[in-house]
């Protein structure tokens, strides 16, 4: 039967994300200087102020107000009207020492026993309904906001534009289970004040209808026959939206996990990622079950895959995996046989899994914004100052929880 599904995602200068991206930051410096540091960082951001706390045991000192305040320029909150303000706006740092009571749990004698840094499950997803083997409907919903915010920044074609956004794409699926058309698209962008509401209204509608959806269908050519002329658009549904950033509603690290993950399709564990070291298997162990999912969708398994492990704190092997193929699967096994399979090829201990995806390197700003899945992977260089002046160059690889390594190996193991 057909039905409809929707997901949502938020722009880099929404409250929220812009913790996030600070929390993130700051792991990337930790592990610039020292990548052995265990970092768990939490931020808040209110009207004029920053506030961090958490948790760190690392051989390095860190500026983080000016971390912070860096992190804020950068998207774009360079004004005194925003009342949110990376030159003026307060940072109170409340970071302590980490537990040694949890770190006892995670350094072990062998790097290779290296327990979990938590407990809990993670799961992973995939699905070959986009080239980027990740849900359509999240995926459009990022493309939107990263091309506004690409048209705030150039401050031509659309000059009103300030940093906090949020979109919505629904789409309509056949009897298949095939996208076919998008039903309706929700854009909410912040801007700068206009004298006739009424005038203000039509013309980010219109901007939005005739700059910024040509736009992104002219970057996605792959996606231009979901428009359509019947699709139910919301510009800014509740009208005059100049207040928003910190001013308009405080932010907080860690949520938005869906908009982080997979949009609401397949399933997510409840942990957060950003402001967490890779010891840390919220965030290490759902890259690695994403890095599962998508090869073996790749690789023909299945059309759709569901990877779940769970963990025990201080326990290096997992407690179980498990394999839902919705009923797709290629191959003549059921999934806890896939399970099996899996197991064998992937080794889910924590220290592998940094190892296998190079996670103690600082490649996690990046991830903060638009998604930590269906991401390019890259190298790229990347620079870091101490306030002691030692600086580091580093070259690191982003996003390799994305790469399709394993597709070889997958196939071998299945008889693909």
């Amino acid at each position: 039967m057909a039905y409809l599904f929707t997901s949502e995602s938020v722009s880099e200068g929404h409250p929220d994300k812009i913790a996030d991206q600070i929390s993130d930051a700051l792991i990337d410096n930790f592990l610039a200087f020292d990548p052995d540091s265990k970092v768990a960082c939490e931020t808040l951001v209110t009207t004029g102020q920053v506030i961090l706390a958490g948790e760190v045991k690392s051989k390095t000192y860190l500026d983080v107000q000016q971390i912070a305040r860096d992190v804020i320029k950068k998207i774009g909150y360079t004004k005194s009207e925003y009342m949110f303000d990376a030159n003026s706006c307060g940072v109170l740092s409340a970071i302590h020492e980490q537990s040694q009571d949890i770190n006892q749990g995670v350094d072990r004698k062998t790097k290779e026993e290296q327990g979990a840094g938590d407990q809990g499950m993670m799961f992973g997803y995939a699905t070959n309904e986009t080239e980027e083997y990740m849900p359509l409907a999240l995926n459009l919903s990022h493309k939107l906001l990263q091309e506004l915010a690409a048209l705030r920044r150039e401050n031509k074609e659309i000059t009103y534009l300030r940093p906090d956004a949020k979109s919505q794409v629904t789409l309509e699926y056949d009897d298949n289970n095939k996208p076919v058309r998008i039903d309706a698209i929700v854009i909410s962008t912040q801007h700068d004040d206009f004298a006739d509401e009424a005038a203000m209204l039509a013309k980010i509608e219109k901007d939005i209808k005739e700059i910024l959806v040509p736009r992104v269908i002219k970057n996605n050519p792959q996606y231009a026959h979901l428009f359509n002329d019947k699709i139910n658009y919301h510009i800014n549904p509740t009208g005059k939206f100049v207040i928003g950033g910190p001013h308009g509603d405080a932010g907080l690290t860690g949520r938005k996990i869906i908009v982080d993950t997979y949009g609401g399709k397949g399933a997510h564990g409840g942990g957060a990622f950003s402001g967490k070291d890779p010891s840390k298997v919220d965030r290490s162990a759902a890259y690695a079950t994403r890095h599962i999912a998508k090869n073996l969708v790749a690789a023909g398994v299945a059309d759709e895959i569901l990877v779940q492990v769970s963990y025990a704190i201080g326990v290096a092997k997992p407690m179980g995996i498990y394999i839902n193929t919705y009923g797709t699967a290629k191959v003549k096994l059921n999934d806890g046989e896939i399970a099996k399979k899996v197991e064998q090829i992937f080794d889910m201990r924590p220290y592998f899994i940094e190892q296998r995806l190079k996670l103690r390197n600082p490649i996690y700003s990046e991830t903060a914004a638009y998604g930590h899945m269906g991401r390019k992977p890259e190298t790229v260089t990347k620079v870091f100052s101490a306030p002691n002046g030692e600086e580091k160059t580093l070259e690191v690889e982003l996003f390799t929880w994305e790469k399709l390594d394993y597709v070889d190996k997958v196939k071998e193991a299945f008889g693909l």
